[in-house]
């Protein structure tokens, strides 16, 4: 954990939680990356009842980052470049609410720059359709079970995480090599 370091947070949907939690792992200037549930009513839902689609949670990955090191913007383009911002409650095979593109704003500032930077790139036409990313304040987060925290790590070789996960994380490296951890 960094010492000494004002740390904040995001917490961020788009679509299954390990896909998002193994690309923000290697990124330079964040500390922590937990997957979890947020955006429903329900408190502490479990994973089948999120898989059900009924509790209005998304999976998401709160994010604890060193603004000095990384600013909300910079996770932004990171997050807007690992998902498809643009088909509602759907990322690939995953379908329903719980996948939904959604930015989770813990206070005004990372508000206003979601808002900026969800403009500049509708605005650069980088996708084909409208973004769709929801815009929530942040009201709670519940950390997913054990067996989901470090899943791709834990899990690399599994078929999800080769089909899925492993070619989203190589555009990551690619991408944004100078960011890497």
């Amino acid at each position: 954990m960094t010492q000494n370091a004002h740390l904040e947070t995001a917490t961020l949907g788009g679509g299954c939680f390990w896909c998002l939690e193994a690309i923000y792992d290697e990124l330079k200037g964040v500390d922590k990356v937990e997957s979890g549930y947020g955006g429903g009513p329900d408190p502490d839902p479990s994973y089948q009842q999120v898989c059900s689609g009924a509790t209005g949670h998304a999976e998401v990955v709160q994010v604890t980052f060193n603004p000095t090191q990384l600013s909300f913007r910079d996770l932004l383009l990171v997050f807007f470049s690992s998902h498809d911002p643009t088909t509602l409650n759907r990322q690939g095979a995953d379908v329903g609410t719980q996948y939904r593109s959604a930015i989770f704003y813990h206070n005004q500032a990372q508000k206003e720059v979601a808002e900026q930077v969800i403009a500049e790139i509708s605005e650069a036409g980088i996708w084909p359709g409208a973004i769709v990313t929801e815009l929530t304040p942040f009201e709670a987060f519940y950390i997913a079970e054990d067996y989901h925290q470090d899943y791709y790590r834990s899990n690399s070789q599994q078929p999800y995480c080769q089909v899925v996960i492993a070619p989203k994380l190589a555009k990551f490296r690619k991408d944004f090599a100078a960011k890497r951890k």
